[in-house]
Protein backbone atom coordinates (compact mmCIF):
# COMPACT_ATOMS: atom_id res chain seq x y z
CA UNK A 1 0.00 0.00 0.00
CA UNK A 2 1.74 2.74 -1.51
CA UNK A 3 0.50 6.45 -0.68
CA UNK A 4 1.18 9.13 -3.21
CA UNK A 5 0.52 12.75 -2.30
CA UNK A 6 2.70 15.41 -0.43
CA UNK A 7 3.98 14.42 2.43
CA UNK A 8 0.88 12.81 3.85
CA UNK A 9 -0.94 16.12 3.26
CA UNK A 10 -3.95 14.86 0.96
CA UNK A 11 -2.26 11.33 0.45
CA UNK A 12 -4.30 8.79 -1.42
CA UNK A 13 -3.43 5.00 -1.18
CA UNK A 14 -3.16 3.29 -4.64
CA UNK A 15 -6.38 0.96 -4.11
CA UNK A 16 -8.61 4.66 -3.38
CA UNK A 17 -6.95 5.56 -6.62
CA UNK A 18 -7.95 2.15 -8.00
CA UNK A 19 -11.39 2.60 -7.14
CA UNK A 20 -11.83 6.04 -8.91
CA UNK A 21 -10.60 4.68 -11.53
CA UNK A 22 -13.56 1.81 -11.27
CA UNK A 23 -15.97 4.16 -11.19
CA UNK A 24 -14.37 6.23 -13.53
CA UNK A 25 -14.22 2.96 -16.53
CA UNK A 26 -17.52 1.86 -15.10
CA UNK A 27 -19.86 4.83 -15.42
CA UNK A 28 -18.17 6.24 -18.92
CA UNK A 29 -18.92 2.73 -20.60
CA UNK A 30 -21.91 1.60 -18.41
CA UNK A 31 -20.14 -1.41 -17.41
CA UNK A 32 -22.08 -3.27 -14.37
CA UNK A 33 -25.40 -1.49 -15.19
CA UNK A 34 -28.70 -3.76 -16.33
CA UNK A 35 -29.53 -3.44 -19.60
CA UNK A 36 -32.61 -1.84 -20.31
CA UNK A 37 -35.24 -3.94 -21.99
CA UNK A 38 -36.01 -3.57 -25.68
CA UNK A 39 -38.62 -4.33 -28.26
CA UNK A 40 -38.14 -7.78 -30.12
CA UNK A 41 -35.75 -10.47 -29.78
CA UNK A 42 -32.68 -10.17 -27.45
CA UNK A 43 -29.77 -12.49 -28.22
CA UNK A 44 -28.19 -12.31 -25.07
CA UNK A 45 -29.16 -13.02 -21.62
CA UNK A 46 -28.83 -10.33 -18.29
CA UNK A 47 -25.60 -11.19 -16.56
CA UNK A 48 -26.39 -12.94 -13.46
CA UNK A 49 -25.63 -10.67 -10.05
CA UNK A 50 -23.04 -12.92 -9.39
CA UNK A 51 -21.42 -12.47 -12.82
CA UNK A 52 -21.60 -8.65 -12.45
CA UNK A 53 -19.54 -9.15 -9.23
CA UNK A 54 -17.05 -10.98 -10.16
CA UNK A 55 -16.81 -8.85 -13.88
CA UNK A 56 -16.33 -5.91 -11.12
CA UNK A 57 -14.16 -7.24 -8.81
CA UNK A 58 -11.78 -8.80 -11.83
CA UNK A 59 -12.15 -4.51 -13.58
CA UNK A 60 -11.02 -3.55 -10.29
CA UNK A 61 -8.09 -5.59 -9.97
CA UNK A 62 -7.17 -4.72 -13.31
CA UNK A 63 -7.25 -0.93 -12.25
CA UNK A 64 -5.16 -1.51 -9.45
CA UNK A 65 -2.62 -3.13 -11.75
CA UNK A 66 -2.31 -0.22 -13.67
CA UNK A 67 -2.05 2.08 -10.90
CA UNK A 68 0.73 0.13 -9.52
CA UNK A 69 2.48 0.20 -12.98
CA UNK A 70 2.05 -3.24 -13.00
CA UNK A 71 1.44 -5.14 -16.41
CA UNK A 72 -2.03 -5.98 -16.54
CA UNK A 73 -3.23 -9.35 -18.96
CA UNK A 74 -5.61 -9.16 -21.21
Amino acid sequence: MEAIGNGGLGARRNEDIALDLLKFVAGSTGFGRPTTPSAGFSGTAAPKLEEQVNQLLDLYSRCLHVVDGKEVKA
